[in-house]
């Protein structure tokens, strides 16, 4: 079970990303059931070689905050402690909204993982599948 780290009344978390065999941990990255998609920032995914490249799917996010044009990668795995999706598609983009972020993990991770977030005891857990 990991303990969620609240910040401004919002939870996030560290993940680590595998690209290539290139691994980086993500810090300030929001746990977001508001959010389909996960979302990396594009200056994090830099330092483990994720630049666009011509197949890259390009995507228009919408939400509260605006709209931002990002695109979407598989990467090797995405992680949060210990659990991990092999195979698991990013999107990555700029994530300018006025506030330190390293991404967003959004509801396609929560639920292909089983993630079961405790809000009142501000953990996160996953179902053995």
């Amino acid at each position: 079970m990991l303990q969620l780290i609240l910040r401004d009344e919002l939870p996030f978390v560290t993940l680590r990303v595998v690209h290539r065999g290139d691994a980086v941990d993500v810090a300030n990255v929001l746990l977001d059931t508001g959010s389909a998609s996960t979302l990396l920032n594009a200056d994090i995914a830099a330092t483990i070689g994720i630049f666009p490249e011509p197949a890259d799917p390009i995507r228009t996010l919408r939400g509260v905050g605006g709209r931002e044009v990002v695109f979407a990668r598989h990467v090797d795995r995405v992680e949060i402690d210990g659990m991990g999706l092999d195979g698991f598609e990013v999107e990555i983009g700029g994530m300018d909204y006025g506030f330190e972020i390293g991404g967003i993990l959004g509801m396609d991770f929560l639920r292909q993982a089983g993630a079961v977030v405790d809000l009142g005891g501000l953990t996160l857990a996953f179902h053995t599948r």
